[in-house]
């Protein structure tokens, strides 16, 4: 029996008509693939600018279904036609809509789900030239259900699982992503790349075998390449690791891309997508024993809090409460110390206001304690942490060691040029797995 592989393809994959042709190509002749499409590259941004911008909406449609048409001619005559003409009328209505009244969240939703709509209509229509039985499917229609009202977190796999219509599964289907139908009925919309998540939440759904999520890079780099260091990729990455790396500074991957596949033990694959002999991809999955330091996440400019009570049981339970509160407002803390009534933890620099804010509401004064970075050592042992220590003893940094977890331990640094200590750490990472690799 063949393996049930999800393909996913990001706006970054769909940037131009001869793209399409690549995505047949990378599909591989597999004809019960699942395919999930976020909109054209660009096509986003656009639906946002034209829901603040009336003038601009004006010539909207007309430009959308040339752009579309011009990816997949013969489109406006297909069997498909008529879909394409509704998803153009509904764009056209929700613009309406919200010209009348701006803060409409469901004709924003409507709009913005358009995008998605127009490029699963587009792929599929190009795929049927490949011989592929291709066909486009709103993710909503086939029981996808997020777990909030116009604006979502994540895929409710509960709730999905129930609605999920399996039947319409045959073929090629082409799945918008992003988006899903919402607690009270509506569009539901997830957070900015959360087409990633709709992916692994289907494969989840569907027991798939593999995700491969295609994209424009060649995988996970040890080192995030905006701090101006070259660097190789990483092969493998458990989950735990990955989701570490992700919540840290690395763009290609959100944490709740990770979270559906753990469960079912369900690989995960980054590949580039004119990287046909998979140089440099990437995989997730389950822990192996491959326990060496792979790679480095992180987050610059962080603060530490620091606040005292004189009674410990108070500190406690006032602690719980702040915390609770800090989360209600979406600010992320990334280190906690708490002992003796006293207590530190970390946010970053554009959080420190509402943190503050929070505090404030507790009447509580807090001391601060500004630090270059938070770095997380992914794969770092406490076997590591000597040899770390002496690689910086010589210098101008300062390194304070947090938490550990059985993927990462993550350390405070204080001095002057990040990106110079993240080149210092860098390196030792590339010296250690090359070392393994010619072990191996």
């Amino acid at each position: 029996m063949s393996e049930r592989i999800i393909h996913k393809f990001g706006g970054s994959c769909l940037r131009e008509p001869n793209d399409i042709e690549k995505i047949a190509e990378v599909i591989g002749g597999d004809h019960q693939a699942i395919i999930v499409v976020s909109a054209l590259w660009g096509t986003t941004d656009r639906l946002y600018r034209a829901a603040k911008d009336p003038q601009y909406a004006s010539r909207l449609v007309q430009d959308l279904s040339k752009q579309h048409l011009r990816f997949a001619p013969g489109l406006d005559s297909s069997k498909n036609a008529h879909l394409f003409s509704m998803v153009l009328h509904n764009l056209k209505d929700a613009l309406r809509l919200l010209a009348q009244q701006p803060h409409d969240q469901s004709a924003l939703n409507s709009l913005l789900a358009s995008g998605e709509r127009l490029s699963a209509l587009v792929v599929a229509h190009r795929l049927q030239e490949y011989g592929y039985d291709a066909y486009p499917l709103g993710a909503e229609d086939i029981g996808i259900t997020l777990d909030g009202n116009y604006q979502a977190n994540h895929v409710d796999l509960q709730a999905s699982s129930t609605k999920l219509d399996r039947e319409t599964l045959h073929g090629t289907p082409v799945i918008t992503g992003w988006f899903g139908e919402g607690k009270n009925k509506e569009i539901a919309i997830l957070s900015r790349g959360g087409s990633d998540h709709s992916a692994t939440a289907i494969g989840n759904l569907i027991e798939a075998d593999r995700v491969i999520l295609w994209k424009d890079v060649p995988g996970i780099f040890r080192l995030n390449p905006r701090w101006g260091v070259r660097s190789d990729t990483i092969p493998y990455l458990n989950y735990q690791e990955a989701i570490e790396l992700s919540l840290m500074d690395t763009p290609v991957l959100h944490p709740s891309t990770i979270e559906p596949l753990i469960e079912s033990n369900i690989q995960l694959e980054i590949r580039h997508l004119y990287h046909v002999n998979n140089e440099g991809k990437t995989i997730i999955g389950p822990a192996l024993s491959d326990n060496q330091l792979k790679a480095v996440g992180c987050l610059p400019n962080v603060i530490t809090l620091g606040f005292s009570h004189d009674h410990v049981d108070s500190h406690q339970r006032q602690l719980v409460k702040i915390l609770g509160d800090l989360a209600q407002n979406e600010i992320h803390w990334w280190g906690l110390e708490s002992r003796f009534g006293e207590a530190r933890l970390r946010v970053s620099q554009h959080d420190i206001h509402r943190a503050k804010s929070v505090f404030e509401e507790f009447d509580i004064e807090v001391n601060h304690h500004f630090h270059l970075g938070l770095m997380s050592l992914i794969g770092c042992k406490e076997s590591d942490i000597e040899s770390i220590n002496s690689l910086f003893e010589s210098t101008e940094y300062e390194l304070t060691w947090l938490n550990q977890t059985s993927s990462s331990i993550r350390v405070v640094i204080d001095g002057e040029n990040l990106s110079q200590a993240l080149h210092l750490l860098h390196d030792l990472i590339q010296e250690r797995n090359q070392t393994v690799v010619k072990q191996n």
